[in-house]
């Protein structure tokens, strides 16, 4: 018998440690050569850690939630040969990365030929209670706000990965594995969530955010009767290739004429260094809920899109991100952000700045409300604008001055489209 020791692997561009968002396996757990072991997080992405030997594991090196350095030990396999040998992983991409190139090569053990791979598919097999499903984080997360067990779900695929669908149809069968509590009974529980992976990286970017940048909060309210007219009417006339509009197109196309006249709303901050960085591109983040956490796809040089390219760009993003197939470049850019909760979003809100940027503007409900046009109460489409901007830079006229030109621009939805 000998013992292999798997290190944390190189997830490339010179990240030197990444933290252990789930495991696999724990001590005593027989594993099979390529069998996923852990899960690890560095940013946004998150990569699956397979292992190169079968085996036995005897050792875990880390809890869920710890940082790990690359080339530290990270699991011992007992195996059957009779030597100790150790390497780094080879990492398998999963939700927002792709594939590193970054890795040792010299140092990864070899992967399966075509034709181990064709075997080992060809063989049966299983997620019963004696095996721990194989299944990714984002997977694993939407079964356990799903309330479903997936060892009960039978994956599709011939290796035995269960996907999302697999539990969509679990769940569409009306299988459930939590129990109905019985009505009116007391509930004494408690239960620690350890914060990790996405949860853990959006609470630092929002503790982040709120201890170094000085908040001011501008609500306005915006009559969206006269877009909300012609978005229906082009959306009912729009060609079979364009995508259905809904307002952040044109809120976008909006942003992209207001910081023609204000660039130190479409910039981003260095406060260590003290420089303000404007950009001629206006790069759009759309704040963006995933089963994962709150990510922030960018939709680059909004400036050079239409209506229509908006649209799509942000569509494709919405799926990618959701998906879990969102790239780091795709997550990482932006120069303004636009945070909607859409017919979820109130009549107010303090959205928090992306830190480095300086503004994002929040997006509220439409609702119909009466209004007086100097003769009478008429009913109109209100929806107020709830946007912050780092006051160490924008000051509150300068605020208010944007947002009010952001006003005209939707309430005369034809001056977005004129160009000078």
């Amino acid at each position: 018998m000998g013992e292999f020791t798997i290190k944390m692997p190189d997830v490339g561009e010179g990240v030197a440690e990444a933290e252990l968002v789930e495991w696999h396996v724990k001590a005593g757990d027989p594993v099979r050569e390529d069998m996923v072991i852990a899960a690890v997080m560095t940013d946004k992405a998150t990569v699956e850690i397979p292992s190169p030997v079968s085996g036995t594991v005897t050792w875990l090196g880390a809890e869920v939630g710890d940082t790990v350095a690359v080339k530290a030990p990270l699991v011992r396999i007992e195996t059957a040969g009779g030597d100790e040998a150790s390497a780094p992983a080879r990492p398998a991409p999963l939700a927002t990365e792709k594939p590193s190139t970054a890795a040792n090569e010299s140092e990864a053990p070899a992967r399966p030929q075509p034709t181990q791979v064709k075997q080992a598919l060809s063989q049966p097999t299983s997620s019963g209670p004696q095996e721990k499903p194989l299944a990714s984080p984002s997977v694993r997360l939407f079964a356990r706000e799903s309330g479903v067990d997936l060892r009960q779900v039978s994956p599709n695929r011939p290796d035995g990965r269960i996907l999302r669908e697999d539990v969509e149809q679990y769940l569409a069968r009306g299988a459930s594995s939590l129990a109905a509590p019985a009505p009116f009974a007391r509930n004494t529980t408690t239960e620690d969530v350890k914060l990790t992976g996405m949860r853990r990286r959006i609470a630092e970017k929002m503790s982040l955010s709120t201890s170094r940048i000085p908040h001011i909060t501008y609500v306005e309210e915006i009559d969206m009767t006269a877009l909300e007219d012609l978005r229906a009417t082009m959306n009912r006339d729009r060609k079979p290739d364009h995508p259905k509009l809904t307002i952040l197109p044109f809120l976008m196309r909006a942003i992209v004429k207001a910081v023609v006249d204000q660039p130190d709303i479409n910039a981003t901050f260095n406060d260590d260094a003290g420089i303000l960085t404007r950009s001629g591109g206006v790069h759009i983040g759309i704040a963006a809920q995933t089963p994962a956490g709150l990510v922030v796809p960018v939709v680059r040089h909004a400036e050079a899109r239409t209506i229509w390219d908006c649209a799509a760009e942000m569509a494709r993003l919405a799926d990618a991100a959701r998906n879990g197939t969102a790239t780091r470049d795709e997550l990482t850019g932006s120069t303004i952000t636009i945070s909607s909760l859409g017919a979820l979003g109130g009549i107010v809100s303090t959205p928090v700045i992306n830190h480095p940027e300086v503004a994002i503007i929040g997006v509220n409900k439409i609702a119909t409300r009466p209004a007086w046009d100097g003769a009478q109460f008429v009913p109109r489409k209100m929806m107020n604008l709830s946007s912050s901007f780092d006051h160490r830079i924008i000051d509150g006229w300068d605020a208010a001055t944007f947002i009010q030109r952001i006003r005209v621009l939707l309430e005369t939805p034809a001056l977005i489209f004129i160009e000078g």
